[in-house]
């Protein structure tokens, strides 16, 4: 099912007149007039550059909450009630879209309140997820960057994390250019030959199917190894992890607490069939 979710400011103006910020539709973003109001404070400035200004930080928080940016908008929408206005904000356009080249229009209209001098609307494309293998140091430590921030309690060191890559597969997902999870999957082990596989998404970027992704990656490897059962382990206080694994179809098999210290640990088994 096809992704649609809206997308609030905290502007008293959404809540008084009935309309999201921004709505993501799909791989869609649409995001609605933003003027140059702090939606914090609901103030705006005089001047019509601050305005701008305030307009392209408003509407990069909303991007980012439906996870893309402003180097992903495809088209922008320039309203002013003043035609001379507009040349005056061209330098902070220019700074945002100049290497972009979004297509663009420029309106001469009435605005809802006369202390508003601009009002900007864009739409933007979120770009597809891309798995790919570990290789060098960058994307080492992008890797462990993300390991440890979702298992803080199993933080491992740089040098940890190459003696990882050496024994098993480590694979990093990119929405676009930003980092969102890795994975993990080791090598089948014993007479059962059960491989196990890791996925891990960033907080931010949960609940959009890239664990999904990253975990048929990792269970399509664990096969071509010869993996004839695959396992998990999640932190017990990771409660996402927990709910997506058994989601999966993952059922625990084991609680335990590591010699020396004190965080609880979920062994999970992958149904069969």
């Amino acid at each position: 099912m096809t992704e649609r979710r809206a997308i609030l400011s905290g502007s008293t103006f959404e809540e008084q007149i009935g309309y999201a910020r921004a709505v993501v539709d799909g791989d869609w973003v649409h995001v609605s007039g933003t003027t140059g109001f702090d939606y914090s404070t609901m103030t705006i400035s005089d001047d019509v550059v601050e305005q701008a200004e305030q307009c392209v930080r408003n509407i990069g928080a909303a991007l980012a909450e439906a996870g893309c940016g402003l180097a992903d908008v495809v088209r922008v929408r320039y309203l002013l009630p003043e035609r001379e206005d507009f040349e005056p904000c061209w330098p902070v356009l220019r700074k945002v879209f100049g290497e972009v080249r979004p297509a663009a229009t420029m309106m001469v209209v009435g605005l809802a309140d006369p202390r508003m001098r601009i009002e900007i609307e864009v739409y933007a494309r979120r770009r597809g997820l891309r798995i790919e293998a570990v290789h060098g140091e960058n994307m080492l430590r992008e890797w462990q960057y993300v390991h440890n921030a979702i298992v803080p309690p199993a933080a491992m060191s740089l040098d940890e994390a190459r003696e990882r890559l050496g024994r098993y597969r480590l694979e990093n997902a990119y929405l676009g250019d930003r980092l969102v999870g890795c994975s993990t999957v080791r090598p089948p082990q014993g007479e059962e030959a059960v491989a196990t596989v890791i996925a891990r998404v960033l907080p931010e970027y949960r609940g959009r199917g890239f664990g999904a992704a990253l975990y048929e990656r990792g269970l399509a490897h664990a096969r071509v190894l010869g993996a004839k059962g695959v396992e998990t382990c999640v932190l017990a206080a990771n409660g996402d992890g927990l709910r997506f694994a058994e989601k999966y179809g993952f059922v625990e098999v084991e609680r335990y607490v590591l010699d020396g210290e004190s965080d609880l640990w979920v062994d999970l088994r992958l149904r069969e069939g």
